[in-house]
């Protein structure tokens, strides 16, 4: 398929071949839940932890004797009803992660692609350079293709002050076109890819995603 290529101040410069294998493919939402549901499992740490009561501190001896006294019968200091004492049921570390194919992943990510060119959300730009690594300057070609409030720019950067000047523009995804993943394309307001990264991204994805 072919679509619109841009320049930097929204104007038409001609047109460019889109893979069917990467953006004309049919969304399965439940398919990606499970692809998305991984990747977002993927992220966790699995560090959150507590102390038992074999890992606190505090004195092993009975704190009272067993009889007599009126109180309920105690074994240790350092038992979970106490203050300072352990915290029974407590997270320990784990891992949190799911394992996908590759091919999965791949076949997400040309849902993901195919859902937002049909949503008219994908454009494609002839470059993306800059004469000074200026934010304001990244800031208006954003504003000018309606990118919306979290967009995802993909290049290769070939340019270095478009890579100095998107750092600080706020709700910006800036990463290299091998880095995609689904996740990062959906959940961004509109895609924005240079010519080059079209080309990276069919070299690297296109024969493989089905």
């Amino acid at each position: 398929m072919e679509t619109k290529v841009l320049d930097i101040k929204g104007k038409e410069k001609g047109t460019c071949a889109l893979p069917d294998s990467l953006f004309a493919v049919k969304a399965n939402p439940t398919f990606l839940h499970e692809v998305i549901t991984a990747f977002l499992a993927n992220q966790r740490s699995g560090t959150a932890d507590v102390k038992t009561r074999s890992e606190v501190s505090g004195t092993g001896k009975k704190p009272w004797k067993q009889k007599g006294t009126g109180r309920a019968r105690q074994g240790s200091l350092r038992a979970v009803q106490f203050r300072h004492g352990g915290v029974a049921f407590g997270p320990t570390p784990h891992s949190y992660r799911q394992e996908l194919p590759a091919a999965k992943r791949r076949t997400a990510l040309a849902m993901a692609l195919s859902t937002k060119l049909a949503e008219g959300n994908l454009v494609v730009l002839e470059s993306l350079t800059f004469k000074e690594p200026k934010t304001k300057a990244f800031a208006e070609v954003l504003e000018t293709l309606s990118a919306g409030r979290k967009p995802l720019v993909l290049d290769n950067f070939a340019d270095a002050n478009a890579a100095l000047a998107c750092r600080n523009v706020e709700g910006l995804t800036h990463m290299p076109t091998q880095d995609i993943n689904a996740y990062v394309v959906l959940n961004s307001s509109k895609v924005i890819l240079t010519k080059d990264a079209v080309e990276k991204l069919c070299e690297t994805f296109a024969k493989e995603a089905k």
